[in-house]
């Protein structure tokens, strides 16, 4: 169908709309906020469109790091015509319609198309498999964007004839950054509004790591900080607060507060009480505080103060730790809730962390006296006249698998580290060890 003036018309009334995000959106590789490892000299992407080489690409990464921009920006890079389809909307018909579109405009005059799927990983086998013959045959180059893992959300015979790039988050420097350029560019407030440090620091810590949200953010703020003056009109911390209605921008993540939240979670988990764990947890992540920093303070203290007392809180632990890098936020907030109540409601022994504890402060003194010969390797030449591996008890041959021998260093024999409490599955493993001492003792000299 072809264009009309009234649709010519509705375009230019539309440009003036657009959210900041939009009209901000870069124009060329060079303007592209972070993603360094990607738009390096010499990089897959650049080489691709500076070669203007046909390609099929996986972006995936968090919202708002730039996957429908760097599209955007390499359709215009590599002159292509540029096609946007959803996957939340988009079917099948969608797909071939496209396809069947640019093979006429390549056999007609060459003009060659480039596909960009958002939401890709919401596409079914169906729909996914639609998409194979033309990247097979490059009929079209294809670029599809996710926030899910690939390897979980696409199939097989498309990922493998894709080049898969992983975006990352914006660092603060980034997010602050495309803040000034935002306040100055004409295409953005144009020099019209200024902000202060506050604000510019909560805005940042509120984005998380998300550029589109950074903009989106200042520009309600410009909004509530009034209608542009003659002099530029100052955005305080204040009319940011107002704007997003969220009073998470008084965690501040290099503050006492930080240091204060993170605390009481701690020590919330550590107290068996699990829903201020969550309350704390949820102020966290409202305040955009890094997933990542918050599954490691989880998995520590899964064995800090669980530990042996229950031996799967780690194991949930680390499996949140690892889905807060799979799919990312926010989803992966419901893993990090579940490890929080896990630990929470687990039994409770600081016997792991004191145990390592006295081990470390024993070597630290110089309490490391020589191996004992039965244990040194014994595998060398010569190794036999140095008496090493001498009268070493393979613990395999002996009744429940432990041999009456010592192991411990000249000057530590009998030295306990580990001292199991009497709390859940610790109990049992405190009656083990008695039993294991037992036989252990009569190993000794």
């Amino acid at each position: 169908m072809s264009a009309t003036l009234f649709d010519d018309a509705g375009a230019e009334a539309a440009k003036g709309q657009e959210p900041l995000a939009v009209r901000m959106r870069p124009r060329t590789l060079d303007e592209v906020m972070g993603q360094g490892h990607l738009l390096g000299e010499g990089s897959p992407l650049r080489r691709l469109v500076e070669d203007d080489a046909p390609m099929s690409v996986f972006l995936w990464g968090p919202p708002g790091t730039g996957k429908t921009t760097l599209a955007t920006v390499v359709s215009k890079a590599t002159k292509r015509r540029f096609v946007e389809l959803s996957a939340v909307n988009a079917g099948v018909k969608d797909v071939r319609a496209v396809i069947d579109e640019a093979r006429r405009r390549m056999g007609m005059n060459g003009t060659r198309t480039l596909l960009f799927v958002d939401e890709v990983h919401r596409f079914n086998k169906t729909q996914q498999d639609a998409l194979l013959p033309a990247v097979e045959n490059r009929w079209v180059s294809f670029i599809g964007a996710t926030t899910e893992n690939p390897f979980f959300s696409v199939v097989g015979p498309l990922l493998s004839r894709s080049l898969l790039l992983t975006l990352e988050s914006l660092d603060d420097a980034d997010v602050h950054a495309l803040l000034e350029r935002a306040l100055a560019d004409e295409r953005g407030l144009d020099g019209r509004y200024t902000l202060t440090g506050e604000a510019a620091d909560d805005l940042v810590r509120l984005a998380g790591g998300d550029g589109r949200r950074s903009l989106t953010y200042l520009e309600a703020a410009a909004l509530v900080a009034g209608p542009p003056a003659a002099e530029p009109v100052e955005i305080t911390a204040a009319h940011l607060e107002r704007a997003v209605d969220r009073h998470a921008v008084r965690y501040d993540r290099s503050g006492d507060q930080h240091y204060d939240v993170v605390s009481a979670f701690i020590k919330s988990m550590r107290g068996s009480d699990p829903d201020a764990a969550l309350h704390y947890l949820a102020r966290m992540i409202e305040a955009g505080e890094d997933p990542r920093f918050i599954a490691r303070r989880i998995v520590v203290h899964a064995s800090e103060d669980v530990g042996m007392a229950d031996p799967t809180a780690l194991q949930t632990a680390v499996a949140a730790a690892q889905a807060v890098e799979l799919i990312g936020m926010p989803e992966a907030r419901i893993n990090l809730a579940q490890a929080v109540i896990h630990i929470s409601v687990a039994p409770k022994s600081n016997a792991v962390v004191t145990a390592i504890g006295e081990a470390l402060a024993d070597v630290r003194a110089g309490h490391a006296g020589p191996v004992p010969r039965h244990l040194r390797d014994g595998h060398f030449k010569g190794a036999a006249e140095l008496g090493h591996g001498k009268g070493y008890l393979y613990a395999h041959d002996h009744p429940g698998g432990v041999a009456p021998q010592a192991h411990a260093p000249e000057g530590l024999e009998g030295r306990e580290y580990y001292r199991p409490t009497e709390h859940g599955a610790e109990r049992r493993v405190s009656e083990v060890l008695r039993r294991i001492k037992e036989v252990l003792r009569r190993g000794r000299p």
